[in-house]
């Protein structure tokens, strides 16, 4: 489980260090169309992610399980939907913010 931890933060600061270091090397102003556009860059990496989320608690890669409010374990098809639906709404609301 730590390495899926360490190759996600590895992922994000790749991410961020080709955003900042390659396509934002020179200061200009930005137009609506660039903003938007790398708008869709960043959601579109993100609903891929939440993809992998749901395919990872569907298959149980990593040994990946959900605990339910009630204690109850929930595995397999029954983890993908929240886990899914938990990150969305943990992206949409840090997106809002």
């Amino acid at each position: 489980m730590i390495g899926l931890w360490v190759g996600f933060i590895a992922f994000v600061l790749a991410m961020l260090a080709l955003d900042l270091g390659v396509f934002h090397r020179k200061a200009h102003v930005v137009s609506v169309r660039e903003a938007l556009a790398w708008v869709g860059v960043w959601v579109s990496l993100s609903l891929l992610f939440s993809g992998f989320v749901y395919a990872a608690y569907y298959h149980q890669w990593f040994g990946l399980t959900l605990t339910d409010l009630d204690k109850t374990v929930l595995a397999g098809p029954a983890a993908a939907g929240p886990a899914f639906m938990q990150y969305l709404t943990g992206y949409v609301v840090e997106e809002s913010l």
